[in-house]
């Protein structure tokens, strides 16, 4: 009985550990979300910037925000590396699903959106914050 309850609090504690990983990096991607639309006022273009360049550079917004995350959080909130491992593949794809929605909820009410308000961008944006999260925090 001892040892079930130990594997179960194992498991809730990795799971309370990956939630914390998941919202911190999903406020910044909020926060990056809230200043693009802020942005986008000022720095609008006469032709929309190519697909390939908004990407690379949400891959570099992700990694500054990620970088500028281990300041404020300077350790993984996850200990067990296989767990890193499954918050590096899932938490940009949660990331991504939850832009998606934001965009079909901006889209709803009428409202503009930003690249950033889609899967992809959303995923990639995560994925850069995650990948230097991953690697400066291990």
């Amino acid at each position: 009985m001892e040892i079930l309850a130990e594997v179960l609090l194992q498991v809730l504690w990795g799971l309370i550990e990956f939630l914390g990983e998941l919202l911190l990096q999903a406020c910044g991607e909020l926060i990056a979300e809230a200043i693009g639309h802020l942005l986008k006022g000022p720095f609008r273009h006469s032709r929309p910037i190519r697909p390939r360049l908004a990407a690379i550079a949400y891959c570099i917004f992700g990694a500054a925000v990620g970088a500028m995350s281990l300041w404020l959080v300077p350790a993984l909130f996850i200990s067990t590396h296989w767990l890193r491992i499954a918050n590096l593949i899932l938490t940009p794809v949660i990331s991504g699903l939850v832009m998606a929605r934001l965009g079909a909820w901006r889209k709803g009410r009428d409202e503009e959106t930003i690249r950033l308000d889609t899967f992809a961008y959303g995923f990639l944006f995560a994925l850069a914050m995650a990948l230097v999260r991953f690697s400066w925090a291990s």
